[in-house]
């Protein structure tokens, strides 16, 4: 007889500003985009209903969290204005938080003025695609807010990141990027880190399936791992679809980076990935 797998077997508990979240067992962060352009759901959800609807089916399917973005981060976007950031996610954070108040709402940003101002609202988490690289305040910031912070791997910006992205060897390129980058993120204060590799973010089609299929060597760093692969062009190409038609396809990526040991999957579709946790914890508790 082989010996119980282990793979969920932490004590990882983050300290959402008062609100534990256990990750003991993986978790749903349901994607909520406030943008006119998002790659799969732009202009969806930008009116107070739709937005409170959407909140209210992903926390009653099972999500852990709600990732509130007001910025596109799609391959080629512009960076946006500070100001119109703010006027998309502020109001939005602080509706959810007054009817859903506990929700774990998560500020999807680059910029230290919204991330202070989106934890001001409600917020008890910060997502940033950019590993502190495109705001100099923005680490220093979340280590006195002193909340859960998200560190993902891009190479480049938005803008750039899929112009011939080049690396000597995927996997080991974005590991030793953590190595550097979580010496500073320590330093800046910041105690709870989930590490992100990045699917899609400065990678090709072979060189995403390439850290998916070596998921796993992320867990040398002993920290909460998040896998984003929703609808994404790994998915879309690999089976030439469109997004709208990706959603068997991102189940079955969610399944293999489940088995490879994340703790977060980030979703559009949230009872599908409870499911696909749900499956995977069965066979592995046989």
């Amino acid at each position: 007889m082989t010996s119980k797998n282990t793979v969920f077997e932490t004590d990882w508990q983050l300290n959402c500003r008062g609100k534990l979240l256990d990750l003991n067992s993986p978790k749903v962060m349901g994607i909520l985009n406030v943008t006119p352009d998002s790659f799969y759901d732009g202009g969806k959800y930008t009116q107070g209903s739709f937005i409170l609807e959407q909140v209210e089916k992903m926390l009653q399917e099972g999500a852990s969290i709600i990732d509130v973005g007001g910025m596109s981060s799609r391959p080629g976007a512009e960076i946006i204005e500070v100001e119109k950031e703010l006027k998309r996610v502020i109001p939005v954070i602080e509706a959810i938080v007054k009817e859903f108040p506990q929700a774990i709402v998560s500020i999807d940003t680059i910029r230290a003025k919204v991330a202070n101002e989106a934890i001001e609202a409600g917020a008890r988490m910060v997502n940033d695609i950019s590993a502190g690289n495109l705001d100099s305040d923005l680490l220093a910031t979340v280590g006195k807010l002193n909340v859960p912070y998200i560190l993902m791997h891009i190479q480049g910006t938005p803008k750039t990141m899929q112009i011939k992205p080049t690396y000597d060897n995927v996997t080991q390129d974005v590991i030793d990027f953590f190595i550097a980058k979580l010496q500073e993120v320590k330093q800046a204060g910041i105690k709870d880190i989930i590490i992100d590799p990045g699917f899609g973010f400065g990678k090709t089609l072979a060189q995403n399936h390439q850290i998916l299929q070596q998921f796993d060597s992320f867990r040398l760093f002993d920290l909460p791992l998040l896998a984003g692969m929703s609808r994404k062009s790994m998915v879309c190409k690999l089976l030439k679809v469109n997004p709208s038609k990706a959603l068997n396809g991102t189940t079955a990526v969610n399944v293999i980076a489940l088995q490879k040991g994340a703790n977060i999957l980030r979703v559009h579709d949230v009872r599908e990935a409870m499911e696909a946790i749900q499956i995977v914890e069965y066979i592995n508790n046989l």
